[in-house]
């Protein structure tokens, strides 16, 4: 494990979730004791005063068919009953709510956040997504990779025979499962959408919609980031962009070649989102064990590094805290105020 930072105690007051992390699949049941392998994992959240993380039940984009989708939400729901059961570990326990997570961290454990990333696991079975939500899933992600039948994603899949558009943004039973989301409680994940299918859905849905995942286009342009019309219909449904430590997202190609994507990189996109849209829209997330880490934030331990790296820049204890995870909690109470309207 990456021994932890200095400035890892650098946060121990504030609530601090990650609002997307993947979970290694097949299962190891290794999340409690930690593994060289994993970049999130209980030893390391708590050595890097991690409070909180969104795990995310991931599945591939594989062929629109009956075969694909069966064996897509098979995987997504055996993927939430793990994340599930991480809650059986002491100090540990798996949230659904808003208010349980800050019940949570008061009571000094870590909290978990089910979510699912791909909408591609719920197939064309709208009853699915109720079935998520049961596990305990907060979000999710329209769609990954390659178009499914929800929606267009912002990288087609010429191997899956994808055409740039299949559905000219969300499709019927996309549109359909927003509303669903809504009802659920479920925030509407828009991190790899196309760009149509993110403003449509910006459009049609009742809760604010959130990127779980995407960096600032126009630092880095790189057809999973943001330019800033989006970022700004991000701000006008009161949603939140929450910037990734994907290298890739962050720098350009030939900035990479030349020396390793670093915190500062991850901040300055903090930077240019806060004043584009504002303090209140904006947020942090890894995508560990997904392709995430950079240097200074290459696992979970080195989470104050982030910390220390924004105040800095000179950001106050009350702008730090909205970031790490104030800004989630709030559109995570508003999904759950939207759904109680909804009943």
């Amino acid at each position: 494990m990456t021994d932890p930072s200095p400035q890892a105690t650098a946060h121990p007051t504030l609530l601090t979730i990650d609002t997307h992390v993947d979970i290694p699949w097949p299962d190891r049941g290794d999340f409690a004791i930690g593994a060289p392998s994993r970049r999130v994992d209980l030893p390391r959240m708590r050595a890097g005063g991690l409070g909180a993380a969104c795990l995310v039940a991931y599945v591939g984009q594989d062929a629109r068919d009956d075969a694909g989708h069966s064996a897509a939400s098979t995987r997504a729901l055996a993927m939430l009953g793990v994340i599930a059961r991480t809650g059986e570990n002491a100090g540990v326990q798996v949230c659904d709510t808003a208010a349980a997570v800050r019940a949570a961290h008061a009571a000094g454990d870590i909290a978990i956040i089910p979510a699912v990333e791909n909408g591609y696991a719920m197939g064309e079975d709208l009853s699915l997504i109720a079935r998520f939500r049961a596990l305990g899933a907060r979000y999710m992600t329209l769609t990954h990779n390659g178009h499914n039948q929800l929606a267009d994603s912002a990288r087609p899949m010429h191997h899956l025979n994808d055409p740039e558009s299949l559905h000219g943004g969300l499709s019927a039973l996309g549109r359909n499962a927003v509303a669903e989301m809504n009802r659920l409680g479920m925030l509407v994940d828009v991190s790899h959408t196309a760009r149509t299918t993110m403003m449509q859905a910006v459009d049609l849905s009742r809760a604010p919609v959130f990127a779980s995942h995407s960096c600032v286009r126009a630092l880095c342009d790189h057809p999973r980031n943001l330019d800033d019309e989006q970022l700004d219909a991000l701000r006008a449904c009161g949603g939140v962009i929450h910037i990734t430590a994907m290298d890739a997202f962050l720098r350009p190609r030939d900035v990479r070649e030349m020396r390793p994507v670093t915190v500062a990189d991850f901040v300055d996109h903090i930077d240019y989102a806060v004043k584009r849209i504002g303090i209140d829209h904006v947020g942090i997330s890894s995508d560990f064990d997904g392709g995430g880490g950079i240097r200074g934030w290459a696992d979970a331990s080195q989470s104050g590094n982030l910390t220390a790296e924004l105040r800095s820049r000179g950001y106050d204890n009350s702008q730090i805290a909205a970031l790490w995870g104030e800004n989630f909690l709030r559109i995570l109470k508003q999904a759950e105020e939207v759904a109680r309207t909804m009943a």
